[in-house]
């Protein structure tokens, strides 16, 4: 905007050290980057997100080195100028963050305006920080620039510039280039200089662009997830003028789906938008983008929240082949439009123009290479293998060109960003190679420059790899939900396509062994444990993420979601190809005993990740023991708890990698740890300890939803939960801080500081009767020293629990090592009868 006689400005404090928040955004100008094809060397990295340095991941395609040797050091190539596109809002943030996915290489840049009031001239010092390349102007006139760009790994640069009395205008143009999630962001840090306000140009009354902020400050839903009923979003700010909003319903960023939009008239005074029912809105974990709309001003926000169409679902047939038909069925009709709908759909007689035309979309992203475009190849695979007669000859004909065309792994000549390195996208690059060469034998594959045949061998030998290392180490992700079914994905296909017979068995094996790991994980059918790799998606959606699909197709609990990788290959296997799931891991995964089971096991190569579940029928909970204690994190959640019957009430406890709500980081706000505590877990007691670095959010946090327990309580140091029977005590170290405002209004305990401990504790009111009696007996819990480096703590049931300094745990005459466990695991059983003594 061209600020005139009528421009106004938002104002906000700005204080020395404090990060200027307030922007103006160009459009964000995307242009694609292609370097010439050429092959890769390296291979599966099985610890490729356990990073040596923050949370920085070195791998580096052709692409980022010619973008490097082009530009790095060299002043950004600014492109236009400033044209106003939107406001930047902060709601918390300290920089200004368009993080997101790019499927290829892209190259993206946006210029950023805002202005400084500074009550005198003179001198003031700035620090600039972003992950690419940027230039910073002060009014008008260029003051230095930074281009390191190194991917995802932010720098900082300090300068000196001469401040007017008066309006100063900051401009910054940043770019970089986008592989994949990148972090894309600046951060500008007004260090030192004339005492100054920062200031947001608006073309509207200041006091009605300020009650858009706080309106949008405060809103949030009026249910932690929705499986009936309306969908709405409060705020406790009204405006006090109309305003419209337009609300964009989107998935995360793998949905291949376009956003559904809502344009609600919010009157003055009005403090709900209703957006929809359940069942008329698109089901998974879905990102509404809100748009509040006064005049010319708009400002906006992103708030996340589940969907499940539990309602319309209903309970789950009885018998397993009733349940095999319903999970075709419900792909068929609800799933997202792509192969692995298709393949439900050809599988269950659903053939023709819908179902061919699923399958044609896809094929330009399989054919461009796009990163997970593996994802999508190996159900087109099975389609085109299996049901090829039920396919239009010329879709038949499609297939069979991208199948030629496609790069099956990183030696072979390419200019993608597809990630290679994971152990669930290796198996089903293996997987497509294998079976593509096997579906074409005497075809040549451009790329390899191999025939069918040949390419089939090559892709052969590296699934068998593959499967040695599985069945040594197993997942290298760790027991990770939304890698449960990539996983699954690629052995199904396997099992049920594979020309050898080795590998038909070994990857039904493999299957079996991923079901009885959920099994033993599992609350009542739901995953309940630490994770590898997590994303606020995959958490907060308990009842549509893919394993409850896959718990409600084997064992009846759950419910489906939209967006799934290995559902209707499970069920064809169940179906057609003679896989068996073991009747015992039912009653293992809806635990209705009156004892306790107890798992320890260990993943990852070289057992790195030593993983404790401990369940009874009132509750769960599943820990990482003595993982990468105090080292930055990446995805990781290393604690995880579930209460009675709802698979909505549920807590886990991190520390945010960023402090914007539903972000690109890995970190985000919820999905994974910024840094890793230290943790020690026994039976029902856990305790973790954190220490942020500096640079770090100066809290931790739990996801703690009040509105899906039966009861809650918070008070000072102590917060409490019940639902259903099971009942869970938080201790922190000092006051618990509810949140009763924003996205998270409601679901969230603060624990702030850079350095805090969590204790938590678990119980059942059939052992310690009500909330209040639990609370009273547990909540004097309290770490003391123990000998050397040792703490202790004194559980009223267990007595004197000590928590050795190199993980190991003593109480009640054993001893937990977390060294000693081993892939296979061990389980054990207790008894949970009532307390000898008086609640």
């Amino acid at each position: 905007m061209t600020m005139t006689q009528d421009t106004q400005f938002l104002c906000r404090p700005l204080v020395p050290d404090m990060p200027i928040t307030y922007w103006q955004l160009g459009a964000t100008a995307n242009a694609r980057y292609d370097v010439p094809d050429q092959p890769m060397k390296g291979e599966m990295d099985p610890f490729f997100f356990m990073t040596k340095h923050k949370n920085f991941i070195p791998h580096e395609y052709p692409c980022r080195t010619a973008f490097a040797e082009e530009r790095r050091g060299k002043r950004p190539d600014v492109q236009g100028a400033f044209a106003l596109s939107r406001f930047w809002l902060p709601f918390g943030s300290p920089r200004v963050d368009l993080s997101g996915f790019w499927f290829r290489p892209t190259v993206i840049g946006t210029w950023a305006r805002t202005m400084i009031l500074s009550g005198a001239a003179g001198k003031a010092r700035l620090r600039l920080g972003t992950c690419g390349g940027a230039v910073l102007f002060v009014n008008g006139r260029e003051i230095g620039w930074m281009a390191d760009y190194v991917r995802n790994l932010e720098a900082k640069q300090e300068f000196e510039v001469d401040l007017q009395a008066g309006e100063n205008e900051i401009a910054i143009f940043f770019d970089d280039l986008a592989e994949r999630d990148a972090r894309y962001f600046f951060q500008l840090d007004y260090l030192s200089g004339p005492s100054a306000e920062q200031a947001l140009p608006v073309s509207i009354k200041d006091d009605i662009a300020a009650e858009i902020e706080a309106a949008l400050d405060d809103m949030h839903f009026e249910r932690p997830a929705y499986r009936s009923g309306e969908v709405a979003l409060v705020t406790l700010a009204p405006l006090s003028v109309a305003a419209t909003a337009h609300v964009t319903i989107a998935g995360d960023f793998m949905s291949r789906e376009e956003p559904m939009r809502v344009e609600v008239a919010l009157g003055a005074g009005k403090d709900r938008i209703a957006i929809g029912d359940t069942g008329t809105l698109p089901p998974d974990f879905r990102h509404f983008h809100v748009d509040l709309t006064v005049g010319d001003f708009t400002a906006s926000r992103v708030f996340g929240v589940e969907i499940c169409h539990a309602k319309r679902q209903g309970q789950a047939p009885a018998s397993l082949a009733d349940r095999i038909r319903a999970t075709l069925d419900e792909v068929s009709h609800y799933g997202e439009p792509d192969n692995v709908t298709a393949l439900a759909r050809l599988a269950s007689g659903r053939s023709g123009p819908e179902t061919d035309r699923m399958i044609a979309d896809t094929l330009p992203t399989i054919l461009d290479c796009h990163d997970c475009a593996d994802f999508a190849l190996v159900p087109l695979l099975w389609c085109r293998t299996a049901y090829a007669t039920s396919i239009a000859p010329e879709i038949v004909a499609r297939i069979d060109e991208t199948i030629l065309a496609y790069r099956y792994w990183m030696d072979e000549p390419g200019n993608d960003v597809q990630w290679y390195f994971s152990e669930n996208h290796a198996l089903l690059f293996h997987t497509a190679a294998y079976l593509a060469g096997a579906l074409l034998p005497e075809a040549r594959f451009q790329r390899s420059g191999r025939i069918g045949r040949e390419q089939s061998a090559v892709g052969l030998s590296r699934v068998r790899a593959w499967l040695d290392h599985f069945e040594q180490w197993e997942m290298a992700e760790f027991n990770s939900a939304p890698y449960f079914p990539i996983d699954l994905k690629g052995l199904t296909a396997l099992y049920a396509l594979a020309p050898d017979a080795d590998v038909r068995d070994r990857a039904g094996r493999a299957i079996l062994r991923l079901v009885t790991i959920v099994a033993r994980s599992a609350h009542h059918g739901i995953l309940t444990g630490a994770q590898g790799r997590s994303y606020e998606h995959t958490l907060r959606a308990a009842g549509s993420l893919e394993l409850s699909g896959i718990a409600r197709l084997i064992w009846g609990t759950g419910n489906y979601g939209r967006r799934v990788h290995a559902l209707p290959q499970m069920a064809i296997c169940l179906r057609d190809h003679g896989l068996e799931i073991l009747e015992n891991l039912g009653p293992m995964a809806d635990w209705q005993g009156e004892g306790a089971q107890e798992w320890v096991f260990a993943q990852g190569q070289d057992r790195v990740a030593r993983l404790y579940h401990y369940k009874t029928r009132d509750y769960a909970i599943g820990t990482a023991a003595h993982y990468r204690w105090n080292e930055w994190g990446y995805q990781e959640t290393v604690l995880h708890v579930r209460l009675g019957p709802k698979a909505d009430a549920q807590v886990w406890i991190n520390h945010p990698g960023e402090t914007i709500h539903s972000g690109y980081g890995r970190p985000s706000y919820w999905g994974g740890s910024g840094s890793l505590p230290r943790l020690w877990h026994y039976r029902d007691l856990a305790v973790m300890m954190f220490e942020a670095a500096p640079e770090q959010p100066g809290f931790t946090h739990a996801w703690f939803p009040c509105a899906v327990f039966d009861s809650s309580t918070v008070a000072g140091e102590v917060a409490t939960a019940r639902a259903g029977d099971g009942l869970l005590l938080l201790k922190g170290s000092s006051a618990l801080q509810a949140v009763d405002a924003g996205p998270t209004s409601g679901n969230e305990l603060r624990l702030p500081g850079h350095r805090g401990t969590w204790i938590v504790r678990l119980g059942g009111s059939g052992r310690h009767g009500t909330e209040a009696e639990f609370a009273n007996r547990f909540r004097s819990l309290a770490l003391r020293d123990g000998e050397g480096d040792d703490l202790i703590v004194d559980d009223p049931e267990y007595g004197p629990v000590t928590l050795h300094a190199d993980g190991r745990i003593s109480a009640e005459g054993r001893v937990l090592d977390p060294a000693a466990w081993s892939v296979e695991g061990e389980a054990r059983e207790f008894e949970t009868g009532p307390l000898s003594s008086g609640r």
